[in-house]
């Protein structure tokens, strides 16, 4: 039956998990941002040879998939069980299958080259007669929808399921689907989130574009010249908040979404599809810009992109709200940075901790100059009540989230 309760309802992100450079589980990535840790290193991946940094994970190779799931065996699949290992976030999905049960949760994940390094190691072991090898299965591995279906088996879940692959957007806007579906009642909770695994076409293709930094990168930087590469799988489990939410759980309060369509991978300088999706939060939750006391900014230390999204930011909310990029830590992981940054909310506003931007020297007097925006550099202890995270894809696919602890929110679900 369809739910009758006011759009959007105020979800709890009830469990998280995450795996990127900065290592595995909340307590990791809880540390990196308090000590501005970076796990950025030279590029050494597979038979890649750039001058460039990235942000690979550890272990991942070596990581086995569970009995009976061997038809997805890849990077990306091994990269979202190392996740699900984390924080006991899959037998947090095993108990809300219990409450609500298995067709009444949802999954919807973003990802955006998925499995595609497992094609392109089988392109290498092709047959004399240009055969693919009869143990590659593109179902199971490099299609995107590889990875519902891994995790829906893993995972025992049988309700509505898909994967979102809107590039760098992609595992933020699965929160704002998942929204949607419990507001209909079509599901009583959901697993929302993204993975993205290194592979060549990424490495190859962004070096292509000449959008690879051959430092580390330096968002909003004056003298940035490009972004950093990374990987990551992040999980959140969403309910519907209740009246007795304690004061530091932290609620989904708004999701904006806008689709520009200016370039098919530069932003609009003027910023306008990045203010859209910012207001529309906003306008959900009902908050004044001036209320958000932290933006995780999508920052991926290109000229054109941290030049059109400060410009947003600053006419949105001027110097007022604190800011800053984290992917000078995490590298830009892609398809999984939308939930990875959500997660790093999370930990910002549990933490009480402004982030700060690894990798960031001298500020752009053209982006933050002038009290412009009040971008940071270095992490700092304070109260974060509301976060918003923002997650911007080529072709203008556009994502922002509004975080909140409900002590911040002012009232209860």
């Amino acid at each position: 039956m369809a739910s009758t309760a006011p759009f959007p309802p105020r979800l709890r992100l009830a469990h998280a998990s995450a795996v990127s450079c900065l290592g595995a589980g909340l307590a990791a990535h809880a540390q990196a941002l308090r000590d501005a840790g970076s796990g950025l290193a030279r590029c050494g991946f597979d038979t890649v040879e750039l001058p460039t940094w990235v942000g690979e994970v550890a272990g991942v190779d070596a990581l086995r998939l569970p009995d009976g799931l061997a038809e997805f065996d890849c990077r990306n699949n091994r990269l979202a069980e190392m996740a699900l290992r984390q924080d006991g976030f899959a037998e947090a999905v095993r108990r809300a299958v219990a409450r609500h049960g298995a067709s009444r949760v949802g999954l919807f994940v973003g990802t955006s080259t998925s499995g595609i390094l497992q094609t392109e190691q089988a392109y290498r072991r092709r047959d004399e007669r240009g055969a693919l090898p009869p143990d590659f299965h593109y179902a199971g591995t490099h299609s995107a929808a590889s990875l519902a279906a891994y995790l829906a088996r893993r995972l025992g879940l049988q309700g509505p399921a898909g994967v979102i692959s809107s590039a760098c957007s992609s595992s933020a806007k699965v929160f704002a689907t998942a929204q949607r579906m419990i507001a209909t009642g079509l599901v009583d909770c959901a697993v929302v989130g993204g993975v993205d695994s290194l592979c060549l076409t990424t490495l190859y293709g962004f070096n292509a574009l000449e959008l690879l930094s051959p430092q580390p990168c330096r968002p909003f930087d004056a003298a940035r010249n490009g972004l950093s590469l990374g990987e990551a799988a992040a999980f959140v489990l969403l309910e519907r908040a209740t009246p007795d939410a304690a004061d530091d759980d932290v609620l989904l309060l708004g999701a904006g979404e806008s689709s520009d369509a200016h370039h098919m991978s530069a932003p609009r300088p003027d910023g306008l599809g990045a203010r859209i999706a910012m207001q529309q939060a906003l306008e959900q939750a009902g908050v004044p810009p001036h209320r958000v006391d932290y933006i995780n900014l999508h920052g991926t230390a290109t000229p054109s992109n941290d030049s059109s999204e400060g410009r947003a930011v600053a006419e949105l909310f001027g110097a007022g709200v604190a800011c800053s990029s984290t992917k000078g830590a995490t590298g830009h992981t892609l398809g999984a940075a939308g939930g990875l940054e959500a997660v790093l909310c999370l930990l910002a506003l549990r933490e009480g901790l402004l982030p700060g931007s690894p990798g960031t020297g001298a500020l752009d007097p053209a982006i933050a100059g002038a009290g412009a925006l009040d971008y940071r550099t270095r992490p700092q202890a304070a109260r974060v009540g509301l976060a918003l995270s923002n997650s911007f894809g080529f072709g203008g696919t556009n994502c922002s989230l509004l975080l909140g602890r409900v002590d911040a929110w002012g009232s209860r679900p």
